[in-house]
């Protein structure tokens, strides 16, 4: 009874690390539009504590990178130990 208890708490704990190394990658949104630049808007959080306002949003990101026609948009989230860093990604012309 011992092993078996042993065995589900680091299936348990092997799920749980595991659950922090996906990462999805699929286009949030497309158009038949050229790809020529892209925009970027982010924001890193310490110990996943975001304190203030950010603006991680389409039109942020499209014109940080000069984009008037957008082709894809992309959201990233990337988890380290320490923080945790929220990304929009935009393309287009």
């Amino acid at each position: 009874m011992k092993n078996i208890s042993k065995l589900i708490v680091a299936g348990v704990c092997g799920l749980l690390l595991a659950s922090c190394a996906i990462n999805t990658s699929m286009p949030y949104m497309y158009t038949n539009n050229s790809i020529e630049k892209t925009g970027k808007a982010s924001k890193t959080c310490p110990i996943n504590m975001c304190f203030g306002n950010s603006d991680l949003s389409i039109k942020k990101a499209a014109d940080n990178g000069g984009i008037t026609k957008i082709a894809t948009v992309d959201r990233y989230v990337e988890g380290n130990f320490f923080s945790v860093t929220y990304s929009t990604v935009v393309t287009g012309e």
